[in-house]
C-alpha cells in the first residue's frame, strides 16, 4: 500500500502564498513522479504540476510564473509553492504520485486533498 498525506492549505489574501505539502509512504521502490491536481466547484480536476524523477517539471499555464513545485527526494515529499495567489485557484488540491513497488507494479496514488481557499 502507499499513501499520500498533504498539508498546507487554508485560507489567504489574494496576493498572499501559501506552501503545500505532500509526503508519501508504503511499500515504495521508487517513485516516477510527483503531481498536484485541483477541483473548484462546479469544475473538471485539472493538473497544476508534475515533477519527475528526473526533477523536469510541467505547469498548467494558469499557475505558470507563479507556482513551483520542488521535491525532497529523501522524505519522499513533494512542495508546492504558491505565490501570488489568486481567488481562481480556490480548489481542493489532491496530491498524486506514480510509485513501482517492489514486485514492480506501478501504483496511482491519491492524497485526500487539501482546500485552499483564496479570498479577495
Amino acid at each position: 500500500q502507499v499513501q499520500l498525506v498533504e498539508s498546507g492549505g487554508g485560507l489567504v489574501q489574494a496576493g498572499g502564498s501559501l506552501r503545500l505539502s505532500c509526503g508519501a509512504s508504503g511499500s515504495i521502490l521508487r517513485i516516477n513522479f510527483m503531481g498536484w491536481y485541483r477541483q473548484a466547484p462546479g469544475n473538471q480536476r485539472e493538473l497544476v504540476a508534475v515533477i519527475t524523477s528526473g526533477s523536469s517539471t510541467n505547469y498548467a499555464d494558469s499557475v505558470k510564473g507563479r507556482f513551483t513545485i520542488s521535491t525532497d527526494n529523501a522524505k519522499n515529499t513533494v512542495y508546492l509553492q504558491m505565490n501570488s495567489l489568486k481567488p481562481e485557484d480556490t480548489g481542493v488540491y489532491s496530491c498524486y504520485a506514480e510509485t513501482v513497488s517492489y514486485t514492480q507494479v506501478r501504483i496511482i496514488t491519491w492524497g485526500q486533498g487539501t482546500q485552499v481557499t483564496v479570498s479577495s
